[in-house]
């Protein structure tokens, strides 16, 4: 319930602090005075869209709150549970600013939020029913939507949609399989090829780096040999660095029998002379080693000439490759299963119609429930507006467009709209076709409540519902509005005395210039003051005895028969 809304800086309202209670809250007012703005405030801070239009001309910032009760509220008091947002005392602030460069906060108990989490917390609070929200009741495509809340299946019709999505998806995958027929065996045989061709090479991943080096000594032999032999001879050569190294070292032997200090260069000359001396037979090895090969170097350069070829098709070196080898069979074993995987997904397809058409079916059962019973609850709505006769009825239709065949939907199997009649002997026609502004405006009311009742919102907000409307019907929509506030919060504006006179809560929205600025402003009526407000809506003469005791009577009769 709505206890408290304050207004700063919206629109035409400079500063305006309203305090509402349970039961029939009823706002009038001259035309113009602020009594939509002051739904739009309310709207403001449930998370309605809002530019900076709405900032009092010469403010910087506009900021709306309400206090409202959720004692009681499973779904409010389930959706702040979630969030981790306690109520205080069983009530809730909400607030919500728009400063004048465009940027904007909300908080809910000065935890911050987004615009959609308000939207979502107020469809646990309140349900503003206003002359654009009569329109939305006109479009086809809204009805589903408003009968399936009534039924209370708009889960069901979510699980339904998953199933129907994933459906597509399948059917989709199936169409792509059958259509790249041509594509998949082209891709079998690329594969296949790829696969065989580097089996068939018998790839080591290192084994180019080795071929790479016998190449290039068997291509460079002749220099090689060369090298080697001449290095082998001025190594053996009798006038050679050995031989010469061996007379020194047998000098140096006749030094160090002479000297002990020369022990350790004699040492050493030792060493270099059997160094030399192993190197000397080392290269002899070698030399005697090597050998001219045509045939292998042809070999070689074949081998390498052939791992470069597969590195320029499938990588960039041969580890590359054999990664490309690896994933190319995977996929030719994917693609080798692919009858199989065919008639796997054939499988699921059909599971998922099934279950998608069994699904449908009895959304249509509870759908042509749930229908049956907002007829009957419009009709009896309907009735008490002065419409004795109104028939109002729920077409609800298979889509069968394809010889008969039912198809289905993202949302089902069913074409469903809202037809009326308003007098006894009229045929059924579109809601939307009602010519008569005076009969869809209580056709809109009945429909309204009749989905709001069955909604349970704890606060319903009705924004001047009796425009075209007056006499007896009036006296029906007013004792209709008093019955629905018997169990919830009602908040409505009116311009009907017959209407006012029930309230519960009596608000008159007035505005008035203060200094130099036109300003918005808010009073509770009560005794003499109300009177003469019902009093000015009779008759707009608010101080004439005859107004002023037609006023008196009229709250004298319908204040005592109030939500009966």
């Amino acid at each position: 319930m709505l206890e408290e809304l304050s207004i700063r800086d919206f629109a035409i309202i400079d500063r305006l602090s309203v305090r509402f209670e349970s039961g029939l809250n009823l706002l009038s007012g001259e035309t113009g005075a602020g009594k939509s703005i002051l739904i739009g405030a309310l709207g403001f801070i449930l998370g309605a869209k809002a530019d900076t239009g709405i900032i009092r001309s010469g403010a910087e910032e506009t900021l709306v709150t309400g206090v409202v009760s959720v004692a009681g509220n499973t779904d409010a008091l389930s959706w702040l549970g979630e969030r981790g947002i306690e109520a205080e005392d069983g009530t809730v602030i909400i607030r919500r600013g728009l400063k004048a460069n465009g940027r904007g906060a909300a908080y809910i108990q000065n935890v911050p939020v987004v615009r959609q989490d308000l939207q979502d917390f107020a469809a646990t609070l309140v349900e503003v029913h206003g002359q654009r929200d009569g329109h939305a009741l006109l479009k086809k495509d809204r009805h589903r939507a408003l009968v399936d809340r009534f039924a209370g299946i708009e889960a069901d019709v979510a699980a339904y949609g998953i199933v129907y999505v994933e459906l597509g998806a399948r059917r989709k995958a199936l169409e792509m399989m059958a259509s790249s027929e041509a594509e998949r065996i082209r891709e079998k045989e690329l594969l296949r090829f790829a696969v065989e061709e580097i089996d068939a090479a018998s790839i080591r991943v290192d084994e180019e780096s080795e071929l790479a080096e016998e190449e290039r000594r068997l291509s460079q032999h002749e220099k090689l040999f060369t090298s080697v032999t001449q290095a082998r001879e001025l190594l053996s050569d009798p006038e050679g660095v050995i031989a010469r190294l061996r007379k020194a070292r047998t000098q140096l032997e006749v030094a160090g029998s002479i000297d002990t200090r020369l022990a350790d260069t004699s040492r050493r000359m030792d060493d270099a002379y059997y160094e030399l001396e192993d190197l000397g037979e080392s290269l002899a090895s070698y030399g005697d080693l090597l050998a001219f090969n045509p045939a292998r170097l042809e070999e070689i350069e074949s081998r390498l000439a052939l791992l470069q070829k597969l590195k320029r098709k499938y990588g960039e070196d041969l580890a590359a490759v054999m990664a490309h080898r690896t994933e190319a069979a995977e996929r030719l074993a994917s693609l080798e299963n692919w009858e199989e995987d065919r008639a796997g997904l054939e499988q699921q397809v059909v599971a998922l119609e099934m279950d998608a058409f069994t699904k449908a079916e009895i959304l249509t059962g509870k759908r042509k429930e749930a229908g049956t019973r907002l007829e009957a609850a419009v009709r009896s709505i309907i009735a008490t507006l002065g419409m004795p006769h109104a028939r109002f009825v729920i077409r609800i239709e298979r889509v069968t467009p394809s010889g008969g065949k039912v198809v289905i939907g993202p949302t089902g199997a069913d074409d469903l709209e809202f037809f009326v009649s308003a007098n006894k002997g009229e045929p059924l026609r579109a809601l939307a076709d009602v010519a008569s502004g005076g009969e869809l405006s209580r056709f809109m009311l009945a429909l309204k409540t009749a989905l709001a009742e069955d909604a349970g919102a704890p606060t319903m907000v009705f924004d001047e519902v009796d425009t075209g409307i007056g006499g007896e019907v009036a006296l029906g929509v007013g004792l209709h509005l008093a019955s629905l506030a018997a169990s919830r919060q009602v908040l409505c504006i009116t311009h009907l005395a017959s209407i006012a006179a029930r309230a519960d809560n009596h608000f008159m929205v007035e505005k008035r210039v203060e200094g130099e600025r036109t300003v918005t402003r808010i009073v509770r009526l009560e005794g003499d003051d109300r009177v003469r407000e019902i009093a000015r809506m009779l008759s707009g003469d608010p101080g004439s005895r005859p107004s002023l005791d037609h006023a008196a009577d009229l709250l004298a009769k319908l204040g005592s028969s109030r939500g009966t």
